[in-house]
């Protein structure tokens, strides 16, 4: 596949095969993740690979309440209002948070390290930079995945999940967790939500000022 295949082909998968990914495979998509820009030019990312049903059904505890509770407060309540390929993708996507997560059998937690502004107490856009240079990273991953044959799927954490992940794994201090990222073979079945289409032209303004 050419780059621009890679991106076509791109589409959060939520339902996996039982085939395992292996560790040169993985470690092949993990590199890539070097390969993106960072703000400090350090590329501080650790990852965290979580193989077997037990293990990530224990990481991911928490997941289930929390998913329920968006599901019974906002979910419903919101599907006259939104966009109906939006609404599309949560009644797909909310019911398999957790399971997606273990029935991968490969779940990566991606770790950088954040310095000088607490998370989630940013004082400008700069204060994101670390965060920012994370998800570029992740992005990279995905559409490595991609190129090699396997799907992703990942999630924000939302609640308690956070510290839950950090305690599980004993994190060093400084570094913060970036999302469940769950890697695997799709599902001969595999549901693919429809993608948002976008008129590319309507969305470039030239010579605004």
């Amino acid at each position: 596949m050419d780059f621009y295949q890679v991106l076509e082909r791109r589409r959060t998968i939520r339902d996996f095969s039982d085939k395992e990914v292996s560790n040169e495979v993985l470690e092949k998509i993990l590199s890539a993740a070097f390969k993106a820009p960072t703000n400090d030019h350090l590329r501080q990312f650790e990852f965290v690979v979580v193989r077997g049903p037990e293990n990530i059904a224990r990481l991911v505890s928490p997941v289930v309440e929390n998913t329920q509770r968006i599901q019974q407060t906002g979910l419903e309540a919101a599907a006259n209002v939104m966009d109906e390929d939006e609404h599309a993708m949560f009644v797909d996507a909310l019911p398999k948070q957790q399971r997606m997560l273990i029935q991968s059998d490969c779940l990566v937690l991606p770790f950088f390290r954040q310095k000088d502004y607490p998370l989630c107490k940013p004082t400008d856009q700069s204060s994101l930079n670390y965060f920012a240079s994370a998800w570029a990273a992740v992005e990279n991953i995905l559409l490595a995945a991609t190129a090699e044959g396997l799907a992703c799927a990942f999630r924000i954490p939302i609640g308690n999940e956070p510290q839950h992940v950090k305690r599980f794994v004993n994190a060093p201090e400084g570094y913060e967790f970036t999302c469940f990222l769950a890697i695997g073979y799709p599902a001969e079945n595999a549901h693919i939500c429809k993608q948002k289409e976008i008129n590319v032209e309507d969305r470039i303004h030239r010579n605004v000022w």
